[in-house]
């Protein structure tokens, strides 16, 4: 379904929430290390590091390879090129939606409704706007609206 993230993208931004995993994966874009050496760095016990790094390796975020006694892990750099590539597209699609009223331009039956709740002017940035369209300053309507010279919402009282 459009607008909503995969498992796998969901699964991985869920991974990387975790602050600990989060700078491992951010220690390992630096260099190639083993948990002794993680857990050093981070300051915790190579248990935690181990449980973290299976997460993020079962997640597809790093890979270790074995160097005589010890495993260095380091990032899969497609994985997160990946993921810049879903936030690249999210931002895309945001930069796109245009800033009218839904009020005045409601979606076609075949598109989806997008889950937005509108303010009983209409707005899409209420919080933005004042209570009525007609105490809205050029500047919340321009923010809201774009360029144009009347609230679009106005109008549609009228």
């Amino acid at each position: 379904m459009r607008g909503e993230p995969d498992s796998r993208m969901a699964n991985l931004f869920r991974t990387l929430g975790d602050e600990t995993r989060l700078h491992l994966v951010m220690l390992l874009l630096e260099n190639d290390l083993c948990v002794s050496a993680l857990a050093s760095k981070l300051q915790i016990s190579k248990p935690a590091v181990s449980q973290h790094l299976k997460i993020l390796r079962e997640a597809g975020l790093v890979r270790g390879e074995k160097r005589g006694y010890w495993t260095h892990y380091e990032v899969e750099k497609k994985t997160l090129q990946e993921i810049v590539r879903a936030l690249d597209h999210m931002l895309e699609a945001n930069s796109l939606r245009s800033s009218v009223c839904l009020k005045n331009h409601p979606p076609n039956e075949e598109e989806e409704r997008r889950p937005l709740e509108m303010c009983k002017d209409c707005c899409q940035q209420p919080e933005k706007l004042k209570t009525k369209p007609q105490e809205c300053t050029p500047e919340q309507i321009k923010e809201c609206h774009g360029d144009e010279k009347e609230h679009s919402c106005e109008k549609e009282e009228e």
